[in-house]
């Protein structure tokens, strides 16, 4: 089924293709066993869905709801429930929170065993940690009495938050087969609540992902200057001005490549942004490799090596931060410092990884 779930985020409502320019939707997805009544709050939002007798369970595959159907703001992926003899979720579980904004806690009030969706929930944190998450407790009208519901809804929300390693919003849902449903609108409200904080999330998503498309086409110059930074350093002293050098028209090439000037002004406004201990360690750690490749015959073998995959990395990892923050520089956009440093350190330690 994850090549369902893949194609449902990337396409649109059950298998029907989106034009190329449609804007992407939020999606929520429904997280909760099977039973629990996920089919039955998409029908309540949106009136599609097949719905079951009460909260039996119908949803065999993954599908998508698009609410409201006419000029749709959100999107509701319902996957297949938890617990449902034979079904390993571990793939769907990991496409569906791939390509998810946010999620719907789905448990039953009547229901005290969590584990599956709780376990679920941790997976789904553990891989975005910012992952908003709302706590619907359905079943409001199977557990008749007032203090049993109170304590039973209590239990399932001090695990769900236990779990999610914060205090989660709720709502409490009766979606009864015959009579009226109650909590509707304020599930209605708490959605509309995050809308604002998912489009951001959203946004924040798509200039990542450009970024990453733009630096695909700028890898190859890095990677050559890189690995002419790493052959030059393999002799004693001589990286002292060819590694710096190599480094310098890298920044330059690429700047030329965003269309943008890049003056010691700029030079100064990106070694700030990258940090101090950056500059640093870079500095520390090049000085080092210089001084060993002078220690006879250990450094002219050992230390040729060592200086020469150092220097092939910090060169990557420069140029790939350097892209990135060309990217936002050319584009007037405001630089996360903390991003950038992280997206350094990131590509230092696959550069050394592949070089070592």
């Amino acid at each position: 089924m994850r090549a369902v779930i893949d194609r449902i985020l990337k396409a649109g409502q059950g298998d029907v293709t989106l034009p190329d320019d449609a804007l992407p939707l939020p999606t929520l997805w429904m997280l909760g066993k099977t039973g629990a009544g996920k089919s039955s709050i998409v029908r309540a939002l949106t009136g599609a869905g097949e719905v079951g007798q009460g909260f039996a369970p119908c949803t065999r595959t993954a599908r998508a709801f698009d609410y409201p159907p006419d000029h749709p703001v959100l999107r509701f992926l319902d996957t297949r429930g938890l617990g449902e003899a034979g079904y390993d979720p571990d793939e769907d579980l990991a496409a569906a929170a791939r390509g998810s904004h946010a999620v719907l806690l789905v448990m039953r009030l009547d229901d005290p065993v969590q584990g599956p969706v709780l376990a679920a929930l941790k997976a789904a944190r553990q891989r975005s940690p910012a992952l908003p998450v709302l706590a619907v407790h359905t079943g409001a009208d199977l557990v008749a009495d007032a203090g049993a519901r109170s304590r039973a809804r209590a239990a399932a929300q001090a695990a769900a938050e236990k779990v999610a390693g914060g205090r989660l919003a709720s709502v409490t849902l009766a979606l009864p087969d015959r009579g009226t449903a109650s909590g509707v609108d304020d599930l209605r409200a708490e959605i509309a609540a995050i809308l604002p904080d998912l489009a951001l999330l959203m946004l924040q998503e798509e200039s990542r992902d450009a970024e990453a498309r733009d630096f695909a086409t700028h890898r190859a110059l890095v990677m050559r200057y890189a690995a002419a930074a790493g052959a030059s350093d393999a002799a004693p002293l001589l990286g002292l001005v060819s590694v710096p050098a190599a480094q310098g028209a890298m920044l330059h090439a690429l700047a030329r490549r965003h269309g943008v000037d890049w003056t010691p002004a700029r030079a100064g406004l990106f070694a700030s942004a990258l940090g101090v201990g950056a500059a640093v360690h870079y500095v520390g750690s090049h000085a080092l490799r210089q001084g060993v490749k002078l220690v006879p015959v250990v450094g002219q073998t050992l230390g040729a090596a060592v200086a020469a995959s150092g220097s092939f990395a910090a060169t990557y990892a420069l140029g790939r931060a350097g892209s990135a923050w060309l990217f936002r520089t050319s584009r007037g956009e405001v630089v996360d410092r903390e991003s950038l440093r992280k997206l350094h350190e990131t590509a230092l330690k696959r550069a050394r990884d592949a070089s070592g």
